[in-house]
């Protein structure tokens, strides 16, 4: 009897503590998602750490030092795809399986993730949090000023919402498989391998992660346009965001009906795509260890191959540490703009690169107010976007400096692989494989604050904003 009476005392105890902990879960999902969202991340990186540094999840058996396990996590976890290891043949199957996992829950996103589990724990999402996950889908919404009801995303479609997400993934990424298991097949490729090498680069291409599950990459696919091309699509589509697909799958091509968010991130986007290949076309046209060696028609399909990878694709058919300084400091520029918001690429986004230029254009021609295809977009937005590219900004000068102070190595190749990690590319010049321990830590932080820092900054800005029924004097100070 005693005994008994001691068990359920342990097991009264054990259930006031789950509930305990339950109860902060729910409390802080429903007040304050971004850092839910912060919590839920850093708490997979650690999960899959540990998964990681076991035996089994190498291919040699032995456990994978602590330093390489961590960046892993980090990597594929905020779906950056740098590496410190060779990711195709240091791993086990249960090592490329944990990756494939990774990957995909990373995909959902900072917030969205945050917003799923948060009504898995609180059976509801509260208001705050229906406005943080309406945020996601469209900027414009968790902000205070004007916004056409058009435009915004209603409480009432959130949920909706969060099943396209999960949902458009699936699809697509088993689309994407089907079209690549054929050319896997002409590639030389066992049909058995390719039936998990085809799902496999699916999930890297609209992950925009970049990994590949063998060990020469893409290089025995560079002359299948097939392949790239369908590889392209799928970095394209993860690009995009999730609220881009969202308002194509409801409006199609119906452009009229498509929110302004839509239209800046798919007009921004296919600009820099092209804009990118042409740059690239004309310093890299001479190269003989990049373009110079091909003919015409592959050296313009690379270029366009390479201006979509440093969108956050991370794939590469060239050697990226042979590319000129010039072409660096362009995949520079065109990584840490990015894909689109509530996507899976990182960078400062599209639609926050659109909404500067469009403020720097109002300004110059004169215009009271910033607006674009009939909306004015509110002044909150506009200080959100500067906000989140000082921070971005920030971040990428302390990496920088800190990385090149440890590894001596030149600045420029630095910078480079610092961007990469920052806006989750997973482009490199071979330099983050050979960093000491010391700079893998900074550069996984890197990683770290790129995907999770600015989606969250912006939320916390738009959360925390509060009305002020007073204004104090004006005074201009001299700018510029």
């Amino acid at each position: 009897m005693a005994g008994q009476s001691v068990g359920a005392l342990l097991l009264r105890r054990l259930r006031g503590v789950v509930g305990g902990a339950w109860g902060a879960g729910r409390d802080l999902a429903t007040a304050s998602p971004s850092r839910f969202a912060v919590l839920i991340f850093t708490t997979l990186i650690l999960l899959f750490t540990t998964l990681f540094s076991l035996p089994a999840a190498s291919a040699s058996g032995t456990a994978t030092p602590f330093a390489d396990a961590l960046f892993t996590a980090v990597s594929t976890i905020c779906v950056a795809g740098l590496a410190t290891v060779d990711m195709a043949t240091h791993w086990s199957p249960f090592g490329h399986v944990l990756i494939y996992i990774g990957v995909n829950v990373g995909a959902l996103g900072v917030l969205t993730l945050a917003s799923i589990l948060g009504l898995v724990i609180s059976k509801r999402l509260g208001l705050r949090a229906k406005l943080i996950a309406a945020g996601d889908s469209n900027p414009m919404r968790a902000h205070g000023g004007p916004v056409n009801e058009g435009q915004a995303v209603r409480l009432g479609e959130v949920g909706l919402l969060l099943r396209t997400v999960a949902l458009s993934t699936l699809v697509i990424e088993a689309g994407l498989a089907i079209l690549l298991y054929p050319s896997l097949l002409i590639g030389g490729v066992d049909p058995l391998t390719a039936l998990w090498e085809a799902p496999y680069y699916a999930a890297m291409a609209f992950t925009n992660t970049g990994f590949a599950p063998n060990a020469e990459g893409l290089a025995p696919f560079a002359q299948d346009y097939v392949m790239l091309t369908v590889l392209m699509a799928g970095v394209f589509l993860g690009s995009i965001g999730f609220p881009v697909i969202f308002t194509l799958w409801r409006h199609h091509w119906r452009v009229r009906a498509w929110s302004l968010h839509a239209k800046l991130t798919l007009i921004t986007t296919v600009v820099l795509f092209f804009a990118g290949a042409g740059v690239f076309l004309l310093l890299e046209y001479e190269n003989p260890a990049t373009f110079g060696s091909m003919e015409a028609w592959d050296t313009t399909f690379q270029a366009f191959f390479l201006s979509a990878m440093t969108r956050s694709g991370g794939f590469s058919i060239i050697d990226i540490g042979e590319m000129h300084g010039s072409s660096l400091i362009v995949g520079s520029m065109l990584m840490f703009v990015g894909g689109g918001s509530a996507s899976t690429a990182g960078g400062i986004k599209v639609t926050t690169l659109a909404v500067l230029a469009l403020a720097v254009w109002s300004e110059a021609k004169g215009r009271p107010s910033v607006q674009a295809f009939g909306r004015r977009i509110p002044s909150d937005v506009q200080r959100v976007a500067l906000s989140v590219v000082a921070w971005s900004a920030t971040i990428v000068a302390i990496g920088t400096v800190t990385i090149a102070q440890i590894t001596k190595a030149p600045v420029d190749l630095v910078l480079f692989d610092v961007i990469s990690g920052f806006a989750t590319v997973g482009l490199s010049t071979g330099l983050t494989a050979e960093l000491p321990d010391p700079a893998v830590y900074v550069m996984a932080l890197v990683m770290f604050m790129g995907r999770v820092g600015t989606v969250t900054l912006a939320a916390a800005v738009a959360a925390t904003s509060r009305s002020q029924l007073y204004a104090l004097p004006v005074e201009r100070p001299i700018v510029g």
